[in-house]
């Protein structure tokens, strides 16, 4: 096979912290499939200072591929690091590829398929691990609400894709929980994106969630502006237990850090390396 370029590819974030959880990953998943892994985002990450990041700039895709195709490489692999079709993955990232190869000259670039789909194995291997945090988090608590909340996309199929993992985690979870409902932190101005409704902030002013403990299941991979510690899914939670002082709000693990998504970036990669292109 000819040598290829393998990168985990993430949107990007402005927060060191979610660079080198990215970059935990793709030694992870290069220790699983005896590749190496390179960890690249798609945008923003290149913006952190180097002095925040150990000395090691973050690349994002513009500058790794460069550096590879200047290096000899003409084959990549692409493994996005997202949930759904995200207009990142099917828009952005192939009209980036097609400038590139009209700059630098003919190279060839295989996506692998995202992690869940409204088909396939990736969505239930995703709501098996969304499972476990709900499961490790509500230890203790007695039949709490469950809310799975996303970022919130412009592509309806992304959050198809949520609702989806809201209900496979609804029948995993069975009568140990109240109920999930699948939530978003952004939506877009305008009727036609009401598909990302309710956003959590709405969710958690239910008034049966009032008096709830509520596990909040983060559908969020790694750490940034809405997911990790003192990121706006937090402050959304302390200011909803301001509304309603008997709301207790908890939130499960970031998916990044569940060992079985280092196995599923592995069989994505491996079939895309074995595939015909």
């Amino acid at each position: 096979m000819p040598e290829t370029a393998i990168f985990l590819l993430d949107n990007g974030s402005l927060q060191p912290e979610a660079v080198f959880a990215l970059r935990r990953l793709a030694g992870q998943v290069s220790s699983e499939t005896g590749y190496h892994v390179e960890p690249v985002s798609l945008l923003h990450s290149n913006k952190i200072p180097t002095e925040h990041l150990n000395g090691s700039p973050a690349e994002i895709f513009s500058g790794a591929l460069t550096r590879q195709y200047r290096a000899g490489i003409r084959r990549f692999l692409v493994a996005p690091l997202f949930f759904g079709p995200s207009g990142a993955i099917i828009r952005y990232l192939p009209e980036r590829i097609r400038a590139f190869q009209e700059k630098l000259g003919p190279f060839t670039v295989h996506i692998v398929p995202w992690l869940a789909s409204l088909k396939g194995n990736g969505n239930t291997r995703i709501a098996g691990m969304l499972a476990d945090g709900v499961v490790s988090t509500m230890q203790g608590l007695v039949r709490p609400s469950v809310v799975l909340v996303d970022h919130g996309s412009p592509e309806a199929e992304v959050s198809e894709v949520r609702n989806h993992l809201a209900m496979l985690l609804r029948k995993r979870l069975g009568d140990r929980v109240q109920g999930v409902v699948a939530a978003s932190m952004e939506r877009r101005s305008g009727s036609e994106y009401d598909f990302n409704e309710p956003l959590l902030a709405r969710a958690l002013d239910n008034p049966e969630m009032e008096d709830q403990a509520i596990v909040v299941a983060m559908q969020f991979l790694l750490p940034g502006r809405h997911a990790g510690p003192g990121g706006d899914v937090a402050a959304i939670c302390a200011e909803a237990k301001q509304r309603h002082p008997r709301q207790s709000t908890y939130m499960t693990p970031l998916v990044a850090g569940h060992p079985a998504l280092v196995g599923l970036l592995a069989d994505r990669i491996r079939g895309g390396l074995q595939a015909d292109w």
